[in-house]
Order: C-alpha cells, then structure tokens, then sequence
C-alpha cells in the first residue's frame, strides 16, 4: 500500500499580534480598533500545518526563541501531527512576531498589513540543517520561503536538488534570487506582485479577468531562468500553473465571504504540494489548493483558520467538483 506524502518544511514561525479596525489609519493618525488576538503563524509553520493538516506527513525545520510565543508556535505543530525534533530554540534571541492589522467592514472584504520582525528565524544556521544532507532523501517534497536566511534556502534547495527531492520555493517576502537557486527549484510559487519583482512583467487584470499574455510571459520568464514549473497566485483573479508544456488557469473559488486573506498563500502551497505528492495532476492540485485557500480567507487567523481533508473535500462536493476524482486523495486518509 502507498504511504501517505512525507514532506519536509525547512522555514519560519511568526506569533501573529492581530488587530482589527474599520480603516487603516494614514500617517500620523490614531484610529480605534475592534479587537485583538494572537495566532501562531509564519510562512514555513502555517504551510507545514496545512499539509499535515490535509494528510501528509510533516517535518518542520526551523527556530524560535526561547520564550512563551516559542513554545507556543512548537505546541501548535504538535497539535497537527508535525514532526518538530528538529525545531531549535534559541537562548538570546526573541521568537518572531507579526504585527497584523486587518481591516474590516461592512460589505466589504477583508484586507490585510503585516509587519514581520523576524527574530529567532534569522539565526538558523548551515550547521542547524546539516543533518538533511543525509536525510533529505527520506522526502517527497521540501517546501521553503523567504522568512529565512537565504544561504539556508540555497543549502537545502542544493541538498535536495543532489538527491533528485523535487523543491517548492514560496518566493515571498520578494526578494532577488540567484540562478543557482532558481536552477535547483522544481516549482515556484510568487504571487503576483512578487512574480513581478522577478520577471519585471505585471500582470493586468481587469476586475477579475486576467489578460493571459501577460500571464504567459510571466511563466515563460520564470522557466527561461532555469524553474520546472511555476504557480501563479492572482488574489481574486484566481491562479496560475505552467510548464513548458502546460498552461492552466483557474478563476477564484467565489464561494465564502472573505474573513481574514492571512495565511491564504500559505494554505494554496502547503495544498498544492500536498496534492501533487499524493498523486494528483497540476490541474487537481491547482483545483484543490484553491478550495483549500477558499475556506482559509473565510476564517479569521494564520493558522486557526487551516482547514482539514474533509472540510475542504466537502466543499469541493458541496459546490459541484463532480468530475474530480476524490479517490486519488484517498492516500491522505491513512493514520
């Protein structure tokens, strides 16, 4: 019998300080907010969460600091099934924090600003992920971000890419890549806005509609610098997956009112990859991420508001996915 998709999550833990108010205050102005609460969060743990979450194995690599928001962020990988004996604790140095202020009303869809100190993620060191040169090849996939030093990036992108592991690179925060890194990545997953740092191409929409060309260039940059695939996200517009030979795109799944869009990139990801490692193909996955990220954007918080498998399989049932083949994901079922 096939084993369910065992993942590796290189990346980082951010305690989320959320606030929410009716409107973003301008420079040098004061506004009363409605509420406050914290969530554990950070691209690298919300994604592992959210695989593990859908059924796959999960090993979380990464540091925080030596506090309460650190113990914290470890108890909540633990609580989805994550693999953490390899998270570090750092003695001097402060866990990360995210300063979240969303704001919020009537009729209107939630936006997001998030200020990131990055703390305790900023400290991993080559030594602290030495150990996957040996071990790497235990995994169908590694997942990384750039919340985390970029010379651990480029060491575990090589680690892998020298055991033929496939790579997904969430290229967010932007930040400029090297070839070398880019060469090594088996999928690359900006959104549109860090696409456009990358290729130096934006993609215009017009309310919802996408104008595929400028789509099209973007994925035929990205390839030329040496990526396998590369997976578009388009906020409302929906998302892109391409390859030398594929291009598909789907709309946004408009089925819930958007609560809170935190962690929404970070739940299409850790989908996405979950998806293809149990066998799906890019469409599906692409298909499955989507209605993943729908129930996220419909909950308030980073990682309270990571859906499980059969939630996101109900949704899918519910709004009409009868040509998908549920079946295939029936590997993210076992204990």
């Amino acid at each position: 019998m096939q084993k369910r998709p065992k993942i590796l999550v290189v990346g980082s833990f951010v305690m989320d300080l959320i606030v929410s108010t009716e409107k973003f205050p301008n420079s040098g102005e004061t506004v009363l907010g409605k509420s406050f609460r914290t969530a554990p969060g950070g691209k690298g743990a919300n994604q592992a969460v959210q695989a593990a979450r859908l059924g796959a194995d999960v090993t979380m690599v990464g540091k925080v600091g030596n506090d309460d928001f650190g113990r914290s962020l470890i108890n909540s990988c633990k609580e989805s099934g994550i693999h953490t004996e390899h998270i570090a604790v750092d003695p001097e140095v402060s866990s990360a924090v995210g300063n979240i202020i969303l704001e919020v009303g009537e009729g209107k869809s939630a936006k997001n600003r998030i200020v990131v100190v990055p703390g305790a993620n900023m400290t991993i060191t080559p030594e602290d992920v030495a150990f996957l040169k040996d071990t790497i090849d235990q995994y169908d996939m590694v997942i990384l971000q750039l919340e985390i030093p970029m010379q651990i990036n480029e060491i575990v992108a090589k680690y892998a890419f020298d055991k033929n592991v496939p790579v997904m690179l969430n290229s967010a925060p932007s930040a400029p890549l090297s070839e070398e890194l880019l060469s090594r990545l088996t999928y690359i997953s900006p959104n549109e806005h860090e696409a456009a740092d990358l290729t130096g191409i934006h993609i215009r929409k017009d309310g919802k509609l996408v104008n595929q060309n400028d789509a099209e260039a973007v994925v035929d940059s990205l390839l030329q610098k040496g990526v396998k695939n590369a997976v578009i996200t388009l906020g409302s517009a929906g998302a892109v997956v391409a390859n030398k030979n594929e291009f598909v795109y789907q709309p946004c799944i408009d089925v819930v009112e958007v609560k809170d869009p935190t962690a929404a990139g970070d739940s299409f990801v850790g989908a996405f990859t979950t998806g293809l490692c149990a066998g799906l193909s890019l469409s599906e996955a692409l298909t499955f991420a989507n209605y993943t990220a729908t129930l996220t954007v419909s909950r308030m918080g980073a990682q309270p508001s990571l859906p499980y498998l059969d939630e996101v399989l109900d949704l899918m049932k519910k709004v009409g996915q009868f040509g998908f083949d549920f079946s295939r994901l029936d590997i993210l079922k076992q204990s």
